[in-house]
């Protein structure tokens, strides 16, 4: 058997390119992960929203996906996939360390890149004090001082979000937002207080989030800091292929178009998870996974029918299951009912 040869070569292996190489193992495809080892939750004590996996450490969810791809045959590898080129067969990926893999498809799980604004120790605390998304962490900071970063377009939206699980909110429009007449009507009317001026520093104590500072100086109390980073498809492998990140339509980054299943505008390469979906959470990025295995596996069985009928190579390509094949088609034709 040649082992730098496979049905998919899956790029990223987090949520989605795990959930899409066990679907496709359990489709009989030899499938190789490869997998640079970045997760973009690693900052985060806990997974959440994911059902019977909710608060669960991110490395130990991959830890079990990983075991569930090699049960079924799949292969996973520790590496950084560093280009990709069509081959008449498909494609081949080549990794860092000179290594060359190919496979009939390629599909592209790398996840995106959150960019933070440049302020003195929010960096530091992301993924801990400062969070993005209230599904993943308002049950943990309920009841808390919040603050709200202005950072885009969506930041009023976040800040009435976050009111649900706080009644305590404040806005920091960061020399960056100004709300419409409407906006700040609906912020008055949440009782969502809003500061005007840069924000320089967020402090923490003991490596616990403790406020924000101003840059005229003045400070806040605040125990948790909602930011909505500007999220960036990690995209490079496909853009080598000729595909390239589009604006999202909420303006909070770039992503790379696919239809439901995940294929591209190139034949063959699929993506999904946070590089094709901003906003999915790691258990939307594993059902997309699901979804783009699925699809893989249906064109790579039209394929193979195809080199069926044209009785090329293939699996039906000759002997006993082509004539099998045949017969049935006869029986079809004649009409008879036997089957």
């Amino acid at each position: 058997m040649d082992t730098t040869r496979y049905d998919v070569v899956i790029v990223g292996g987090s949520a989605a390119g795990l959930s899409a190489a066990t679907t496709l193992g359990r489709a009989l495809r030899s499938v190789l992960v490869i997998d640079s080892g970045t997760p973009r939750n690693a900052p985060a004590a806990g997974v959440h929203g994911y059902l019977s996996r909710d608060g669960l450490n991110p490395r130990e969810l991959l830890a079990i996906g990983r075991s569930e791809v090699l049960s079924y045959g799949g292969t996973v590898i520790d590496a950084e996939a560093v280009s990709a080129r069509r081959t008449p067969d498909g494609f081949e990926v080549a990794l860092g360390d000179t290594r060359r893999f190919s496979g009939r498809r390629l599909l592209v799980t790398t996840g995106l890149t959150d960019s933070l604004p440049p302020i003195d120790g929010l960096r530091e605390q992301w993924g801990q004090g400062v969070v993005h998304c209230p599904y993943c962490h308002g049950w943990e900071i309920r009841g808390q001082r919040i603050g709200v970063l202005g950072s885009g377009p969506l930041s009023v939206h976040q800040a009435l979000l976050f009111r649900q699980w706080s009644p305590d909110i404040t806005l920091f429009l960061n020399d960056t937002v100004e709300p419409t007449e409407e906006e700040w009507d609906k912020l008055a009317a949440r009782s969502v207080k809003v500061v005007d001026g840069a924000v320089a520093a967020v402090d923490a104590v003991g490596g616990i989030l403790a406020g924000v500072t101003l840059r005229q100086g003045a400070s806040f109390d605040v125990q948790a800091l909602a930011v909505g980073p500007r999220m960036e498809a990690r995209s490079s492998l496909l853009e080598s292929l000729g595909l390239h990140p589009q604006v999202h339509p909420s303006g909070a980054g770039r992503f790379i178009e696919t239809d439901p299943l995940g294929a591209t505008a190139v034949p063959g390469v699929y993506a999904a998870g946070n590089v094709s979906n901003l906003m999915a959470q790691v258990i939307t990025a594993a059902a997309e996974g699901v979804m783009a295995g699925a699809g893989i596996n249906a064109d790579l069985v039209e394929e193979e029918t195809r080199w069926a009928v044209e009785g090329r190579f293939g699996p039906f390509s000759a002997g006993a299951e082509a004539a099998a094949t045949r017969i049935v088609a006869g029986h079809r034709r004649h009409g008879l009912s036997d089957w």
